[in-house]
């Protein structure tokens, strides 16, 4: 019983050894991202109804139908996506 432990033990010491590695995340975009403003790149807000996006922001370009639960999904819009939950806005990304 004693070796079998040993075989286990010696690839989990020499894992352990190893140099760790991590993603980095580059903050420098989201700094950059135009203001969401008439100055910058107006889109709609947290909270926003379908039907208010529509009004102010007009039809997307493409809507793609809502998955999971709570049901998610996402217009694209010119310069942005815009993703709801249900029929409210969850928020708006820059399309890069």
């Amino acid at each position: 019983m004693r070796g079998i432990r040993g075989l286990f033990l010696v690839p989990l010491l020499a894992a352990a050894m190893l140099p760790a590695h991590a993603d980095v995340l580059l903050m420098e975009g989201i700094a950059t991202e135009p203001p969401n403003s008439a100055s910058g790149l107006p889109r709609p807000a947290r909270g926003m109804s379908k039907d208010r996006v529509v009004e102010l922001f007009g039809e997307p370009a493409e809507r793609i139908p809502a998955v999971g639960y709570p049901p998610i999904s996402r217009w694209i819009y010119d310069g942005y996506t815009v993703y709801f939950e249900d029929q409210h806005t969850i928020t708006a990304v820059i399309t890069r």
